[in-house]
């Protein structure tokens, strides 16, 4: 006897299970990061139609207290708002709009703030608003109904930036990122490091709405004490294929997937300029990270780079790039997109189409990654040197400039990484001791204050200087001992380091006085 096994458990009725309110704590923990909650938000300003959007960091003094996202979009009316505001909200997307899911509003800001509230007004009808306020959701689901007073002031502070009659402000209370603490300019290098990162990922991912015309995204800084603004200034595209000249003359190249489920797949394959300094090319990622796929859907970036299965990362791949615009009908077969817009799933009939994949001179997609090899191994060539391979750093020196060195000499395979850190030396008259065993260049915490200069240390501090003590010493660590002439070396290093050293010192201690 044969038994369907697709449908085969027999049921007796249904009953409604509504969820418990503690689901919002779960819709709070996506693990969404600061930049992609943001993005998540301007998502929704651009299906709103907006032409401008404001990211508003409000501080008093010191301490950061707000932030709002501001658009000049079509504005909700009372009624959109409580579907906005509902989770899952059921809502008819246009067939190029961004939202999907029916809760990116919700778990993007709750995930970072205590309270999101959203006041809005249209063309036709009063300002009105919302707050989800997380204790009081948790316990129920009880959304609170914004006074109309307040919400028409919160629109109208914003009359000139640039919303005058429509728009929305989204605005977050509570913000867990700010710093807790804002005195010794704790503050000020938050906000410098956050918008930096915010910037460079809203040009990323957004970079083919900035590039018209008729869309900005501005992040500004306010002291609502004394009105000051402290930061204005307008994101700027970062276009992961904006090289200004193709690292091989065949290249782009249009390449075509045959996917049965769903059709064809259009593959745009780029080999990027060899040694590029340009943001558009280092600010994606590692090395390991940026090479691979760039999914796009409705013309928003939705994954930058990775190879989704079909094979492992490495560095001689690192120019190549390819462009992927996902189908505008269902595909959920073949790709299914994390609901944080931040990642793209793709099935087996993906890596499978890829091996088959052609342009229509018959040029195959295989050949095209080997194009990218040789493009990279070529330009090592070209360099007129081959560079000797070294033990890689490690923990203690900032990941960028790791990167940077995996770039330039090639790693000796299968080897412990160098580790750099700050420990206190029995000796003040050592700036630094060797621990072979443990593959470790350890530094005398007794000058770190000095060296750091008032900064705040942590794991990868001080990233100049132990760049340089990586540059001096890793050879050590390629040798099972030192000779006469390295240890004669690593005492005039020793000697010159601790004088230098106590200099920082004196000159903390006569900033001091």
């Amino acid at each position: 006897m044969t038994t369907d096994w697709q449908f085969d458990v027999p049921t007796a009725g249904s009953k409604h299970l509504p969820p418990d309110a503690r689901y919002m704590e779960a819709l709070s923990s996506q693990g969404y990061g600061f930049e992609v909650a943001i993005a998540d938000l301007v998502d929704n300003s651009i299906d709103a139609g907006a032409k401008d959007v404001v990211i508003h960091f409000l501080r008093d003094g010191d301490q950061l207290v707000n932030l709002l996202v501001v658009d000049d979009g079509k504005g909700m009316s009372d009624e959109d708002l409580d579907v906005a505001m509902t989770v899952g909200g059921r809502r008819n997307y246009a067939p190029r709009a961004l939202g999907m899911f029916g809760t990116g509003l919700k778990s993007a800001s709750l995930s970072h703030a205590s309270a999101v509230t959203v006041v809005s007004t249209t063309k036709r009808t009063r300002t009105a608003g919302r707050r989800w306020l997380m204790q009081r959701a948790v316990s129920g689901f009880q959304c609170d109904i914004v006074d109309p007073d307040y919400a028409q002031n919160l629109i109208d502070r914003y009359a000139d930036r640039p919303i005058v009659w429509q728009g929305t402000v989204v605005r977050w209370d509570g913000v867990k990122d700010f710093p807790k603490h804002g005195g010794g300019g704790q503050t000020d290098r938050y906000l410098h490091r956050t918008i930096n990162k915010l910037g460079l990922h809203l040009g990323l991912y957004l970079h083919r709405f900035l590039a018209r015309d008729d869309f900005n995204i501005t992040i500004a800084v306010e002291d609502v004490r004394n009105g000051t603004v402290y930061l204005d200034f307008g994101v700027q595209p970062l276009d992961p294929f904006g090289y200004p000249v193709s690292g091989h003359p065949d290249f782009p190249r249009r390449f075509a997937a045959a996917l049965p489920s769903s059709g064809e797949l259009t593959l745009d394959a780029h080999i990027w300029t060899p040694k590029s300094n340009l943001d558009e090319y280092k600010a994606v990622g590692t090395v390991l990270d940026r090479q691979g796929f760039y999914f796009y859907r409705h013309d928003r970036l939705v994954q930058a780079g990775g190879w989704n299965g079909f094979r492992q990362p490495e560095q001689h791949l690192s120019l190549a790039r390819i462009a992927v615009d996902l189908p505008d009908h269902d595909a959920g077969d073949v790709f299914r997109l994390t609901v944080k817009k931040s990642g793209v799933e793709a099935s087996p009939e993906f890596a499978t189409a890829l091996e088959k994949a052609a342009d229509p001179a018959g040029h195959t997609f295989l050949q095209y990654l080997a194009d990218a090899e040789g493009t990279y191994r070529e330009a090592r060539k070209r360099s007129g040197t081959t560079r000797k391979a070294v033990v890689p750093p490690g923990k203690g020196l900032d990941p960028t400039v790791r990167e940077t060195i995996a770039e330039e000499l090639p790693a000796i395979p299968y080897e412990d990484p160098v580790q750099l850190r700050w420990q206190k030396l029995a000796d003040n008259g050592t700036f630094f001791e060797i621990d072979r065993e443990n593959r470790t260049i350890v530094l005398n915490q007794h000058y770190r204050a000095a060296i750091l200069g008032g900064r705040r240390g942590g794991l990868n501090d001080a990233p100049v200087l132990k760049s340089l003590m990586y540059l001096l010493l890793h050879q050590v660590f390629e040798k099972e001992y030192s000779g006469s002439r390295e240890k004669d070396n690593l005492q005039l290093w020793q000697s010159v380091l601790v004088s230098a050293a106590r200099a920082e010192l004196e000159r903390v201690g006569d900033d001091d006085d």
